[in-house]
């Protein structure tokens, strides 16, 4: 049972009738003509019960994107419901309109909608519906919590998607540059040429020849069907908060972009997140299957605050690579943070593999670096230049046991990861 506000301004004007005639007798007349048409209202509404709720939701959007959530209401009992409706959900749902009047005769259904706009990544999931319904009076009514469970899946936004266009151009230039086709050793075949002096007679494509009255060779290019393996650190350095977002979101946008940029290349991809275990896994996927199933891995993770296992990652490498692939490790290179478990890895995987480690730093140091207002700022910037220092020196170490060091600001990440495949392309490193 509840109460309406309208059963206070009733009493309120019992009270003011009790003050225009001060006696015991109006007093006691105003409350029990209150209590019995409170009691009457409730006896005469319709019982939560007897209505039965259901939602309807998209599956999963983006992170930014608002989402509209249906509440269908059924009353199946022999009496109308004036009803308020509560949709309730999580405050990191977003929602707005959660609260609603509607009046549902016997036998009959009602919707309302409630716009969802999350604000974090992730499942954001609702239980119950708590719906009351009014007497006739409007004094009051009775009030159940009903079951009606739905879960809305947040993906990451992918804001990085608008630097996908210039790499692929350029990387279509890549192509165009190494049009320049081996003779006889190449592993995938490209096009038939004339045959010119100095050419490998074993090239030449007999068939054709016949067939055009003149010789032709075949041309190769280097196969581009490269393994690419991608590997995000969920351990406690992707916890770190840089700007307005954690590290692993930042390490998420350089995953997607360099997933999609490798991929369209013709590289396979598979993707793993881990710190002292195995968190997600995305492995065999290719084009527009790949990008969702990587979206759907990342909407729930959520970084830990364990250290990562460098073995473990060693091992895991080990078992899924037998080729020399493309290794890229997304992590944290914090001043401190060149263990050495990092460096044996580092320097195993390098001896098997092209490895990248990418890491988002922190815009912060820059700005404490710069501040020299006052004492106060003097000693920040002085801490910020010791932590920026002892960065460069572990980025020195990791570059010295073979890997390839990416370091930017969390918006910078992913197309700094992006120019740097472009780069082991036209290198000739994958």
């Amino acid at each position: 049972m509840f109460l309406a506000r309208r059963t206070a301004v009733v009493l309120a004007l019992g009270a003011l009738l009790g003050l225009l005639w001060p006696r015991p007798a109006t007093i006691l007349l105003v409350v029990a003509a209150t209590a019995l048409a409170v009691g009457a209202d409730v006896a005469l509404a319709a019982s939560p019960r007897r209505l039965r709720v259901a939602r309807s939701l998209p599956g999963a959007i983006m992170l930014g994107e608002t989402a509209i959530a249906t509440l269908t209401v059924t009353n199946t009992g022999p009496r109308t419901a004036m009803a308020e409706v509560r949709d309730a959900w999580a405050p990191s749902a977003g929602a707005t309109g959660e609260r609603s009047r509607m009046t549902i005769p016997a036998g009959q259904r009602r919707k309302t909608r409630t716009a969802l706009t999350p604000t974090r990544r992730g499942d954001r999931q609702a239980d119950l519906v708590t719906v009351r319904l009014l007497g006739p009076l409007g004094l009051a009514g009775r009030q159940a919590s009903l079951l009606a469970p739905a879960r809305l899946r947040v993906l990451p936004p992918f804001s990085s998607r608008r630097h996908l266009p210039s790499r692929l151009a350029r990387l279509r230039e890549l192509d165009g540059r190494s049009a320049v086709m081996v003779r006889g050793a190449g592993t995938e075949f490209d096009s038939l040429r004339q045959y010119v002096v100095g050419d490998d007679v074993r090239s030449i494509d007999w068939r054709s020849t016949a067939r055009r009255g003149e010789v032709v060779v075949r041309t190769w290019r280097p196969e581009r069907d490269r393994r690419v393996l991608i590997i995000l650190d969920t351990g406690r350095r992707a916890a770190a908060r840089l700007g307005d977002m954690p590290r692993l979101d930042a390490q998420m946008e350089a995953a997607l972009l360099l997933a999609a940029l490798a991929s369209r290349a013709g590289d396979r991809v598979d993707v793993l997140a881990l710190d002292n275990t195995v968190r997600a896994q995305v492995r065999g996927a290719s084009g527009a299957a790949l990008m969702s199933s990587l979206a759907d891995a990342f909407a729930p993770l959520e970084a830990s605050l364990l250290e990562m296992d460098w073995s473990l990652l060693a091992s895991t490498v080990a078992q899924q690579l037998s080729q020399r692939s493309l290794v890229v490790v997304l992590t944290g290179i914090d001043g401190a943070g060149a263990d050495a478990g990092m460096l044996r890895a580092t320097t195993a995987l390098a001896k098997d593999h092209a490895l990248v480690i990418a890491s988002a730093i922190d815009p912060g140091l820059g700005e404490l670096r710069a501040e020299r207002g006052d004492t106060a700022s003097v000693y920040s910037a002085a801490a910020a230049e010791s932590d920026l220092v002892e960065q460069h020196a572990v980025r020195a170490r990791l570059a010295r046991a073979g890997a390839e060091v990416v370091q930017a600001d969390p918006a910078g990440l992913a197309p700094a990861l992006a120019d740097t495949y472009l780069a082991l392309k036209a290198w000739g490193r994958l």
